[in-house]
């Protein structure tokens, strides 16, 4: 049932709606009418397989084994059965532990592991916020190109598991547009593992409109840790050393063997730094990256965890360029790239093809009114109609 702008009443107190968000990067939780999210925490988990041991499943293997002596693989399916994931969700993810895995939920944008989101859930409301979810109505922020089954699924969770009063779901970008005091607006949502351009018209996404991008933050991390590499930068993730004082002031870096910690974990912790490198010294260029350019341009310096000071040069300026121009990444050695490169498009493009798709009575109206959600510095500048793909777009709809 859709939330009224008044909290409910439950028992005669008045209860506040709480509003939830799961995105690629993070979760974000909080009450409906606050400026800010209550807690902000990892949407990642770390997972380990566990297998149970209960007194219930021994005698029910010894029957399986009784009843078909010759089929050797009985037992064995038992105990695949029997193996469940213990999730590691927020601040239990920084602790190392042997063979915990890093998992997501999300993929391009939508969920694909529900158990995943299920325990993020939890976390939230019985660990951060503290609340009993059977006593609030619930608002979740869900994407623009979510499925009805997607919907079916989370709508179940919240009502059969949680037992939530009410549950409301409203798209990302209704939401962003709503919350500038706008009912049309086009809305550019670049998050962690993708970007997604979106046409809102009196409060609602028309679906038709709908752009995507695989290119998100996630991604543009992954740049910077393989320009760093490619010129010799070793990340030391900051569970693998520790610094020993040799002397009064003096310091040695004395790397830790944990033979048993997983792939996914050390990477985890290697994107953790890079993307601190990224947002501490990249910054949206002001013309269009070009090498020859930007050749000569002043290096900053950073501080790894681990004491070594480096120097970005040229890269800091394109890697955040990439969200306009993909195929500068493939130009960085170690970047797979996205197989046909040309079907990827860059903003502007992203944008037009948006507006291109709407009816033409709305699109000045959209282009005069495009809102940027993203954590990524003076990107909102660079959609300020001083790009040329931009000039042709308002000659062609605003004149």
């Amino acid at each position: 049932a859709p939330l009224s702008g008044s909290p409910a009443m439950y028992g005669g107190d008045e209860v506040s709606a709480i509003v939830i968000d799961v995105g690629s990067y993070s979760c974000k939780a909080g009450y409906a009418g606050d400026d800010t999210p209550k807690s902000v925490f990892p949407s990642v988990v770390g997972s380990i397989e566990q297998a149970e041991d209960t007194d219930e499943a021994k005698p029910e293997k010894e029957a399986d084994s009784a009843s078909d002596p010759k089929n050797g693989s009985k037992p064995m399916d038992v105990d695949k059965a029997k193996t469940k994931r213990k999730f590691y969700v927020g601040q239990e993810l920084e602790f190392r532990r042997d063979h915990m895995e890093v998992i997501s939920p999300m993929k391009d944008g939508t969920v694909m592991d529900w158990d995943v989101v299920d325990n993020i859930w939890n976390h939230a409301f019985r660990r951060r916020l503290l609340i009993n979810p059977e006593e609030h109505p619930m608002l979740i922020a869900e994407p623009s190109i979510n499925s009805a089954q997607q919907r079916e699924k989370a709508a179940e969770l919240m009502f059969e598991k949680y037992k939530v009063p009410a549950l409301f779901l409203a798209k990302n970008a209704v939401l962003t547009s709503f919350a500038s005091g706008r009912a049309t607006s086009l809305v550019v949502d670049s998050g962690g593992g993708s970007t997604v351009v979106s046409a809102v018209h009196d409060g609602y996404v028309l679906q038709k409109s709908v752009a995507t991008s695989p290119i998100g933050g996630e991604f543009l991390t992954d740049c910077m840790m393989k320009s760093l590499e490619s010129k010799g930068v070793v990340i030391r993730p900051r569970y693998s050393f520790k610094k020993k004082e040799v002397s009064p002031g003096d310091y040695k870096v004395v790397d830790l063997d944990f033979p048993n910690t997983t792939d996914s974990y050390r990477l985890y912790h290697m994107r953790a730094i890079a993307s601190d490198i990224k947002e501490t010294v990249c910054r949206v260029p002001d013309t269009p990256f070009d090498e020859v350019a930007y050749a000569n341009v002043p290096t900053t310096s950073y501080e790894l965890p681990d004491g070594q000071t480096i120097e970005v040069g040229a890269a800091r300026f394109k890697i955040p360029d990439i969200l306009f121009n993909p195929f500068l990444s493939q130009t960085i050695p170690g970047i797979d790239g996205f197989g046909d490169s040309t079907s990827i498009r860059g903003l502007p493009r992203m944008v037009l093809e948006s507006v291109n798709r709407c009816d033409v009575d709305i699109r000045k109206e959209l282009l005069s009114s495009i809102l940027v959600k993203t954590l990524i510095p003076v990107l909102h500048c660079y959609f300020s109609l001083h790009t040329p793909i931009f000039l042709v777009a308002h000659h062609q709809f605003c004149s």
